[in-house]
């Protein structure tokens, strides 16, 4: 079993930044890929992020690519999500997700383990 736990989310203005990051326990996720959802009130949950467990592939949805950019540190069992020129419609519950797969990452049916979620709020 993998625990994944977020944290630094919070209340940010527009253009500003935010870094989140994952804390996995229970077991090493460094042959895991990595990533994030988010999922705004009302909305369907969708795919933020991801990295392979080498860290040398990185997927991004097109609404935040150029603005976010996820990293791991396999030696602290850690994933990060640095979020740049934030808009009021990045606001949402962002989630920390762990995948025994490599492959169709943006799909949230291949995602094993889920954090409780971070808020991150943009304010105009």
């Amino acid at each position: 079993q993998v625990q994944l736990v977020e944290s630094g989310g919070g209340l940010v203005q527009a253009g500003g930044s935010l870094r989140l990051s994952c804390a996995a326990s229970g077991r090493t996720v460094g042959s895991y890929a990595m990533g994030w959802f988010r999922q705004a009130s009302g909305k369907e949950r969708e795919f933020v992020a991801a990295i392979r467990w080498s860290g040398g592939s990185r997927y991004y949805a097109d609404s935040v690519k150029g603005r976010f950019t996820i990293s791991r540190d396999n030696a602290k069992n850690a994933v990060y999500l640095q979020m740049n020129s934030l808009k009021p419609e990045d606001t949402a519950v962002y989630y920390c997700v762990a995948s025994s797969h490599e492959y169709d990452l943006g799909y949230a049916s291949q995602y094993d383990y889920w954090g409780q979620g971070t808020q991150v709020t943009v304010s105009s």
